[in-house]
């Protein structure tokens, strides 16, 4: 979802993400289960990524039985993460408890402890939604990145919407601003007003949520350009060009400063930061790869549901609470936590209470096309 506002009044309580229970259930049989049969699990002191070949064992095994997995109306998503004693694991990551009483009815899952010999873990981690389209303050031009912005005519249905301008790439000498489909493109229907996104369409600084839903109190620093990545693409991504003297060409974020002109792969347990619109500059940790994710998108601000789009080789990042990312956040860059010029490690797109989700970077670049790349040092 993208942050919604009231016109007349700000109604934060009604735009809060589902509350999820935050408990992770460890589902092995017992300390003993024989997992001979499976992918060697213990991976203490090795760096697991993608490349991983363990990783890459137990990710086949994952997507072998996502499909049956996901039929199950409570699972909301796989990924391939770890035990609490650091063994590689199935994580499934479910709406509510596998074993709960919700309202009037009973909600029960069926998941094994392990498959195929590795072991299962279940995250309770409620409906995972886009993040709401803090840094929200009007900048004087060249503006940093990591700032409140969006569609300049993000208002329909008597509610306005925005999110978070998270990074700058270029496609040869011209400079874009980078965020999500749903930060510049999510207005598919000439609905509550009248229009729909369009490319060549103003993206402003800071975003209509901040400023009382009126863009004339905001500043053009970009164009929407190519189209939204979305129903088709496997990324929540869109981009503007930058319009000359309005955006830092370092590419400079708030709190973050610079980044590197190359990027890396996301790792299990890497220590990940990012800067955004409602929360700001924060940390956390991977703790999911290869994330299979359904989520759902509307037709425009406060509009109704258009479609459910099932994303794949999706990054899952630990969100207790909400202190990595909230509403409003949509489009952070994730990087490296690291003190200078950080690798660009995933686009942050949606997530619950206690789990963050983000597009593999080189995922939106490759998406982007034409040599898309950092901004960078």
């Amino acid at each position: 979802m993208k942050k919604h506002f009231r016109m007349s009044l700000l109604m934060a309580s009604s735009l809060a993400l589902i509350l999820a229970l935050s408990t992770v259930y460890w589902m092995g049989c017992s300390e003993k289960q024989d997992v001979s049969t499976g992918p060697t699990t213990d991976q203490s002191g090795v760096v697991l990524s993608k490349e991983n070949a363990a990783v890459q064992a137990v990710m086949t095994v994952q997507e072998r039985h996502t499909p049956e997995l996901m039929a199950d109306k409570n699972i909301v998503g796989t990924a391939t993460g770890l035990t609490d004693d650091g063994k590689l694991a199935v994580l499934i990551l479910t709406k509510e408890p596998i074993s709960s009483v919700k309202g009037a009815r009973t909600v029960t899952s069926n998941i094994p402890g392990n498959l195929e010999g590795v072991p299962v873990v279940v995250m309770v981690t409620g409906v995972i939604k886009p993040m709401a389209v803090s840094h929200t303050a009007k900048q004087t031009p060249p503006i940093l990145l990591g700032t409140s912005g969006g569609w300049r005519y993000d208002l329909a249905n008597g509610y306005c919407c925005s999110g978070t301008l998270g990074s700058l790439i270029h496609i040869g000498t011209t400079q874009y601003v980078l965020s999500n489909y749903h930060v510049f493109w999510g207005d598919i229907v000439a609905g509550g007003n009248s229009r729909v996104a369009t490319a060549g369409d103003p993206v402003i600084q800071p975003g209509m949520v901040d400023i009382s839903c009126n863009a004339a109190n905001a500043q053009n620093v970009a164009t929407l350009s190519g189209a939204g990545s979305l129903p088709s693409a496997n990324v929540d991504a869109g981009y503007a060009q930058v319009i000359s003297g309005m955006v830092k060409t370092d590419g400079s974020i708030l709190e973050i400063g610079t980044i590197s002109a190359t990027t890396i792969s996301a790792s299990l347990k890497q220590a990940v930061k990012k800067s955004g619109r409602t929360t700001g500059l924060t940390r956390s940790t991977i703790s999911g790869l290869n994330a299979t994710i359904s989520v759902q998108y509307e037709t425009e601000c406060a509009g109704s549901v258009a479609f459910t789009k099932t994303f794949t080789g999706q990054i899952v990042v630990k969100n207790t609470g909400s202190k990595f990312l909230n509403s409003g956040d949509s489009g952070s860059l994730m990087v490296q936590d690291v003190t200078t010029n950080p690798k660009a490690i995933g686009l942050l797109f949606a997530g619950s209470s206690t789990t963050a989700i983000a597009n593999p970077i080189s995922a939106v670049l490759s998406w982007i096309g034409g040599g898309a790349a950092m901004v960078g040092q």
